[in-house]
């Protein structure tokens, strides 16, 4: 069974860079770390590490085994974090949050803000998660919440809805469909997309319209992430069918959205662990994102339908 001091000194190895620089993160020495970091490699049975010019650096294997290993590694400290509040008699005020990229620029600082104006010794620790990753971090990582896009069924997880929104077509503004109110998918047949991968809800809704007008979407640019995606539109050669919360905060400029028809509905969700009880922070904190959440998706809604 992988050991904790093992997968500790690989984090610190990767996040210092040097071995040298590990151990004294760490208060070991460097031939210490060495071994841990050798009888890790020797466990697993495949090379971690690799020598470039006299420095030891992660081989693709490794970079791929410490993407899995900082998820546990992460679970650990919440637990840790949790055993150290109640040792000192803290108050649950500490909540640890996975976000789903688009939502905290759109609305999770919102309700950050307001909730650490309600309770001055609130605090939290904001991790960025894909829908795509739910089966490696549920069962592995110690959370309080989790928002990000639905559906998503996992035993271990209550699931609560608090918002839908509608795919939008984001577009430069001299794009000659960027005149028009709403789109429709006879508009962009023959347009250059640039959509994202093909596991993706919009991707997927999207190629399953195509099909069943007979139709191939004109694919000109893939990529894995949405706010690229909406970045690629905003520079004219491509145009993009988005979540508008993606657009919103990707960042694109200069981008105009317009409605999409037939609609694409995108629900978001807040995800609580089934294996503990909710805590009056995060009833708290779970009614101010939804409440944020329904405000800019109204807002959004509204944006677009003036185009």
């Amino acid at each position: 069974m992988l050991g904790y001091r093992s997968l500790a000194a690989l984090r610190a190895f990767v996040e210092t860079g040097s071995v040298a620089q590990a151990a004294a993160r760490l208060g070991r020495t460097a031939p210490q770390v060495g071994r841990l970091l050798a009888a890790l490699e020797a466990e697993l049975g495949f090379a971690l590490f690799t020598r470039h010019n006299r420095r030891l650096l992660l081989t693709a294997e490794g970079a791929r085994f410490y993407a899995q290993a900082e998820r546990v590694l992460a679970g650990h400290d919440g637990l840790d974090r949790l055993g150290r509040e109640i040792r000192q008699g803290q108050r649950d005020d500490h909540l640890r949050l996975l976000i789903a990229p688009q939502v905290s620029n759109a609305f999770i600082g919102d309700a950050l803000a307001a909730m650490a104006e309600r309770a001055p010794g609130f605090t939290a620790t904001v991790e960025s998660r894909v829908r795509l990753d739910i089966e490696s971090w549920v069962g592995q990582e110690h959370f309080d919440l989790a928002v990000t896009v639905l559906p998503l069924t996992h035993p271990a997880l209550e699931v609560e809805e608090f918002c839908q929104v509608e795919a939008v077509a984001a577009l430069h503004p001299d794009h000659p469909l960027a005149a028009r109110d709403a789109l429709e998918l006879a508009d962009i047949a023959g347009e250059a997309l640039v959509v994202t991968h093909p596991r993706s809800l919009i991707r997927q809704r999207l190629e399953a319209l195509f099909r069943e007008a007979g139709q191939s979407p004109r694919i000109r640019f893939e990529t894995t992430s949405g706010a690229v995606a909406c970045q690629l539109a905003s520079r004219g050669i491509a145009l993009a069918i988005a979540d508008p919360f993606v657009a919103q905060s990707s960042g694109a400029a200069p981008l105009v959205m317009r409605r999409f028809r037939p609609a694409i509905p995108l629900h978001y969700g807040l995800l609580f662990p089934t294996w503990q009880p909710r805590s009056g922070t995060v009833e708290a904190f779970a009614a101010l994102v939804a409440a944020a959440g329904q405000r800019h998706a109204a807002a959004l809604a509204a944006a677009t339908r003036r185009g």
